[in-house]
């Protein structure tokens, strides 16, 4: 019997080698452009000091894109509470003419965005899917930001109306400029007037799949959304044969079934489990099953969404990261189809042919980048927000000891027809 099982275990061995063997003399003789395709990390380095194959990182700034092709980034994928490392909703869209829109501008998104160091210029639309600050709660740094960085026009903005008047995006950034009213009266008159203006396009919260922009290829249709009240939407985006989607916030709602369906591209939220807000968030389960599964939507719900609708790529977004898990076990239950599970600074390159899921590497410290226009000069006649009360309070040797820094700064610059010192009784 010992003997038995000990030849029983050497014809194993035997037989095992004999396929290991067998395997690699196939691997060897397996045509190159196969073999080229299994290697990891996006192909071979040719040596120490060349450029690398791609390596699932999009550097900004490094990449053209196709005419037909858009590139979106997740600039805020979380909550309400933006923390460090999560900024809430916000979503570039580049498009291959060169136009650029921002879906939502959640809090804290703006550091994601200028992480991206595009010019102020070229981030002036913004379309917005409802008025819950973490869905519009950076617009104040984008206008401030941008204009002190450069932008030469106003800001175009995009929005629903509300079920009265006080309730739409018109009256919420009349209400913005009122409360920013000395923030812009100050930057008006030291840098210039224009870009601090906002023009308003609201729009009927209730039409189906009506177009609510169209310029240079690009078409945008807004349909109602399910959120908390009347005004939230969603978006239909139609670019070079393409549609994507951008839900903003919903419920599941059988506008977004009907009009989403066998799109390109499909971002919509799926919330975390009522568990976990009950542990990780801090509410109280009366309201942590409400909020995932009434007012917003649930894994199981987004994942019925997408089996239904069949898009060529998913995307989840709105919740924390470390609900990841089970948002993405709760949506295989019902989908089972292409999935990205959203953290902040994902990139998509979409065309007809792929879509190509990357990181953005980006830096945490960014400047301003200029464009090719330049700011108009600061306009004549605007009254001085500064009384001669305060302006008196200026003490001269403060200001007297950059003098020297200062006139290597005027010859350098040709600035000596321009002095503001001259004006001052210190100087």
């Amino acid at each position: 019997m010992e003997i038995n099982k000990r030849f029983g275990k050497l014809t194993l061995l035997f037989a095992g080698m004999v396929l290991g063997v067998s395997l690699l003399l196939v691997i060897q003789n397996l045509p190159e452009t196969v073999i080229s395709s299994a290697e990891a990390a996006g192909g071979l380095v040719e040596g120490p000091n060349v450029v690398v194959p791609d390596r699932y990182v999009y550097y900004p700034g490094t990449e053209v894109l196709a005419k037909d092709e858009v590139r979106v980034i997740a600039c805020g994928t979380g909550m309400p509470d933006a923390r460090r490392g999560q900024a809430s909703a916000c979503f570039l869209f580049e498009f291959g003419n060169g136009e650029k829109i921002i879906f939502d501008i959640g809090t804290g998104s703006m550091r994601n965005i200028n992480s991206l160091m595009i010019p102020a210029e070229f981030l002036t639309k913004i379309i917005l899917s409802h008025l819950h600050t973490d869905h519009w709660g950076d617009l104040a740094s984008l206008w401030a930001g941008g204009w002190t960085a450069g932008r030469p026009v106003p800001l175009e903005v995009w929005g629903p109306s509300g079920q009265t008047p006080e309730m739409g995006t018109e009256h919420a950034i009349e209400g913005f400029l009122q409360a920013f009213n000395w923030d812009y009266q100050t930057r008006a008159y030291k840098i210039t007037p224009i870009p601090g203006s906002i023009n308003v396009h609201e729009f009927d919260y209730k039409a189906v799949n009506k177009v609510i922009y169209q310029d240079k290829g690009i078409t945008v249709r807004s349909i109602p959304a399910i959120h908390t009240g009347d005004g939230p939407v969603s978006f239909i985006i139609e670019y070079a044969g393409m549609k994507l989607v951008f839900g903003g916030d919903t419920s599941p709602n059988k506008w977004f079934v009907e009009h989403a369906r066998n799109a390109d591209f499909v971002i919509h939220e799926a919330f975390g489990t009522p568990e976990f807000f009950v542990k990780d968030y801090n509410q109280p389960p009366q309201l942590a099953w409400r909020a995932c599964c009434e007012f917003h939507t649930s894994p199981q719900a987004f994942g019925k969404i997408m089996s239904t609708i069949k898009p060529r790529h998913a995307v989840s977004y709105h919740s924390f990261e470390e609900a990841f898990d089970g948002i993405r076990a709760g949506i295989r239950e019902t989908y089972d189809g292409p999935l990205s599970v959203a953290m902040d600074m994902m990139v998509w390159n979409i065309t007809k042919d792929k879509i190509v899921e990357r990181m953005a590497g980006t830096p945490d410290r960014a400047s301003g980048v200029p464009g090719p226009t330049r700011q108009p000069p600061p306009q004549k006649g605007i009254p001085d927000p500064m009384s001669d009360f305060i302006k008196g309070g200026e003490w001269g040797p403060g200001f007297n000891a950059q003098n020297e820094m200062l006139d290597e700064h005027s010859r350098k610059y040709n600035l000596e027809k321009m002095d503001w010192r001259k004006q001052k009784p210190w100087y």
